[in-house]
Formats: C-alpha cells, structure tokens, sequence
C-alpha cells in the first residue's frame, strides 16, 4: 500500500450497508487506521441467516482503534439518510468520506422478475446512492479531502451483461452513472467520486446464500481486498483521484502489493459479474 497518502486518522466515513460484508471491511479497514463511522444499516437485531448488526459493526470498528456511532435505518428513507448524515456530524463534527455499499440483486429472468424485487433494486441500489450522497453533499464541501466511493461495476456493454439480468444490470450500471456524473459535477469542487468493483466473486453472505453459493464461495476472495483497495483510493488527495471506476486487484497490484493469495479463492478465482 503506498504511505504517500493523506491519512485516515480523524477522518469521518458515512457507510451504507455496513453491518456485514464488504461495507464492515470497509470501516473496519478505517476504524484500524483511526478514521470514525457511522454506520448506517437496517439489520438491528441478529438475522437467522445473515451474521451481524449494526451493533456489532460498530464494537468491532471500535475494538479495532476506531470510533464509531450506529444508526439503526433504511437507506431508501430520506429521513433516515439524513438522520444518519447529522448523527454523523453531531458525534465526529463533519464528514469526509461517502461510501455508497448497500446493494440488493437479483438475477431472475426478466419473465421470472417480481416488479417486488424489481423496485427494490431501483430503490436500494439507485434511489440509496442517490440519498446518501446528497445528503453528504453538504459537509463534504468542507472536508480537506473528500471522497465518495460506489460500490458498483465498469459500464460493460458486452450483450452478455445486458442480457444476463437486465432489471439488476440497470441498477449497477445506474450507480455507476451517477458517480460518474457527480464526479463531473462536482470536479470544481475538489470532491472525488469513485467506483470499486471487485475483480473476483467476495465471499459475503450475499454469495454465500446464492444457488451455487458454495461452490462460489470456495473460489471467491475475502472482502479485506475490497476494503484495502477502498483504504488505497480513500486516502489519495481527492482532486487527484475522481471519475474512475476501479477494479480492486488492480488499486493493489499499482500500489505494490504483488501477492494477492491472502485475499483467498485459490489458484483461479472466479471473475465477478460484468467483467469480460
């Protein structure tokens, strides 16, 4: 990981979906480097099938050197968006860093697509990004370098993505283009937008409950290559680093990490969907 970087420490990062998975590794990643978090996230109380809460997020960040604050809320409720925004500012005094991470799928057929799970897609993966980093806005504009990050994928235009899961393809995409609008539009203002895409399948609940959840569990990495590769772009000076959609064994490999076994998923991880 390169040193020539603004730190983390005393830094504040406004997480979506972050009681599990890449979101946690992602603040625990920060909390380590002595950044504070707000975590925002619905799951309050234990889930049979999905580990963690927010709670638990916030012991582990701040087990780790970290501070952090829980916020118990919906990223599709504006007011819950913005609740978590002030929590943020009122406990840490401002925020530094957006990450856009609470993400839903589902890859049914388009005949075979509830408008259910359709909507909630929108609703999440568009409507949440768009809330969160809004309400952000704001404070961000005072920050000495201020970052949002997006968990979503390159535009891939290869009919094979268009096609595949076209109503989950929309909403991924539709993060995408956002940030890279926001990173237009705010390019003046010295905030970075970004996105981070992970080369492989990660190894999250998500994965873990998918069909062949187990046979792509074995061959996927650990979310800390998520986190590191987030910890690598967060920490660059923001009017440097805008407008890109990363991928996240690249961040690394430029950085000089030559290794990547210990992120896991064997001698041939599987690619991560939209990646030819």
């Amino acid at each position: 990981m390169s040193t020539e970087r603004a730190p983390l420490t005393d830094r504040t990062l406004v997480v979506s979906g972050g009681s599990r998975g890449i979101g946690l590794a992602i603040a625990l990643a920060a909390g380590r480097l002595g950044a504070n978090v707000a975590v925002l996230a619905k799951t309050a109380q234990p889930h049979p099938r999905l580990p963690g809460t927010v709670h638990t997020a916030v012991a582990a960040i701040e087990a780790a050197g970290g501070k952090a604050v829980a916020v118990v809320g919906d990223v599709r409720d504006e007011a819950d968006v913005q609740r978590a925004v002030e929590t943020a500012v009122e406990r840490f005094g401002g925020i530094d860093i957006c990450v856009n991470n609470a993400s839903a799928i589902a890859v049914e057929p388009t005949e075979a697509l509830t408008a259910k799970k359709f909507d909630l897609m929108a609703q999440i993966n568009l409507r949440g990004t768009f809330l969160l980093t809004k309400a952000c806005l704001p404070h961000l504009r005072s920050s000495a370098n201020p970052h949002v990050l997006t968990v979503s994928p390159p535009v891939n235009m290869n009919p094979r993505w268009l096609g595949a899961h076209p109503a989950y393809t929309l909403s991924k995409y539709g993060m995408t283009l956002l940030s890279l609008g926001w990173a237009a539009e705010f390019a003046e203002a010295g905030i970075a937008v970004n996105c981070l895409w992970p080369q492989t399948y990660i190894a999250t609940s998500a994965v873990a409950n998918m069909a062949d959840g187990e046979q792509l569990i074995g061959s996927a990495r650990s979310p800390e290559i998520m986190a590191d590769a987030a910890i690598e772009i967060l920490s660059r000076p923001a009017r440097d680093t805008s407008g890109h959609c990363y991928i996240d064994a690249e961040v690394l490999t430029a950085a000089g990490v030559d290794d990547l076994s210990r992120y896991g998923g064997g001698d041939a991880p599987t690619l991560d969907l939209f990646l030819d």
